[in-house]
């Protein structure tokens, strides 16, 4: 029986954990928080997952929660028009509707799991030491999690990080008492040019039903706010404040808002980066980078929880067809190409938007409203935006796009 240390108990290495318990392996998990203390602590994402990240989790049996958590059932997308009105409105339906169950609900069931199926826990806040002491005791030690001097062992890809500073302020607030969306439940995506982004949807949290509030504010301009609050009571006012000055329909579904909890609120910024995915420790044993250890991109595409979830599930692959040979540093680095050729798209795509868009993007996003062709292409590449090469991200594809439509 194969050994294999995960560092990192969150959606990847729980997920990757449980893939490999399934096939007969000897699994540890090591998390620096119970899951006592994860079901009490500060939220950690907003977490959207689309059909394929849920099909791998049912695959998994890891579904849980499709009796409680409120679905999403597509994505709406506006433009405000500087005046108080939409410049760009319109909506589309998921294929598959999407799902967002609170990390805080999810992975302390997933730990409980885990320990059922036979896999170890370790409760430690791992350094440099123990990664030490488990390369020599495990035959593969992935790092999904980490650090200060952990995170220091993956170096930047310089070549395939197209930022090195944040591009976004980026807030989280998870509230109850907003008003249902008209017609279906969706990602309410608003795009205001100059200032950032704000979308929010539905979810499953601690204490039931929510609203998950996401804002992604151009560093400097009027929505970068957070640094100035103090409490989850000034972050939930900084919240609705931001909506009643530049997203009025928002702001109408507010009237009632609550924090879920106090722990209910994130704030921050990161730049968006890639990294080696070989560190290496001082003994010079090796251990491999998993998800956003590797790649980490912006929330303005939702695609954390389930780049996670693609990345678990392409390692868990590479592990299986690797056989009896050890897991050397050419093992490592093929293993993450394998998942760098699918992320690369992410990445890119997710990069793009954070940019201001080109003309051609805007005349897509301006045609779906009147095209539910293009709307439901554009709502569906959440789930695989690798189709968004074939007539989103160039301007030559999408005049040829928007002819085969008539929008053009």
């Amino acid at each position: 029986m194969r050994s294999i240390t995960i560092v990192g108990a969150g959606q990847a290495g729980l997920q990757l954990g449980l893939g490999l318990l399934d096939h007969g392996y000897d699994v540890t998990i090591v998390s620096n928080r119970t899951p006592d203390e994860i079901k009490t602590g500060k939220v950690m994402s907003s977490q959207c997952m689309f059909g394929g990240a849920l099909a791998r989790e049912r695959k998994l049996g890891l579904d849980r929660w499709d009796e409680t958590c409120p679905p999403v059932e597509g994505i709406s997308f506006t433009v405000p028009d500087g005046a108080g009105g939409k410049a760009i409105s319109w909506a589309s339906r998921l294929d598959v509707p999407a799902q967002s169950v609170d990390q805080r609900v999810k992975m302390p069931v997933w730990m409980n799991e885990f320990e059922l199926f036979g896999g170890k826990l370790d409760y430690i806040d791992a350094g440099l030491d123990d990664l030490e002491s488990y390369a020599r005791s495990a035959d593969l030690v992935i790092v999904a999690a980490g650090k200060g001097e952990i995170a220091k062992l993956f170096e930047r890809d310089a070549e395939r990080s197209t930022y090195d500073a944040p591009q976004r302020a980026l807030a989280l607030t998870y509230v109850t008492g907003m008003r249902p969306r008209d017609e279906y439940s969706a990602v309410s995506f608003n795009l205001i040019p100059g200032v950032g982004e704000y979308f929010v949807f539905p979810a499953l949290t601690t204490s039931g039903p929510c609203e998950i509030m996401v804002f992604e504010g151009v560093p400097g301009g009027p929505m970068d706010r957070w640094g100035e609050v103090r409490s989850p009571e000034q972050h939930l006012e900084t919240s609705v404040r931001i909506l009643e000055q530049f997203l009025p329909w928002e702001f109408e579904r507010c009237g009632d808002l609550a924090l879920t909890d106090d722990n209910g609120i994130l704030a921050g910024r990161f730049p968006p980066t890639v990294r080696k995915p070989v560190g290496v420790l001082p003994s010079g044993a090796t251990v491999l980078g998993l998800a956003d250890v590797v790649v980490l991109n912006d929330p303005i595409t939702g695609q954390g929880s389930n780049n996670a979830s693609k990345c678990a599930a392409s390692y868990l692959s590479s592990i299986l067809e690797h056989g009896d040979r050890p897991f050397d540093q050419a093992f490592m680095q093929d293993t993450f190409e394998r998942y760098w050729d699918y992320a690369q798209y992410v990445a890119a795509w997710t990069n793009a938007l954070l940019a201001p868009p080109p003309p051609h993007v805007l005349e897509l996003l301006g045609a779906a409203g009147g095209h539910p062709r293009i709307a439901r292409r554009f709502v569906n590449g959440f789930d695989d935006p690798r189709d968004f090469f074939h007539w989103f991200m160039d301007p030559a594809q999408a005049q040829a796009y928007l002819a085969t439509v008539g929008a053009s």
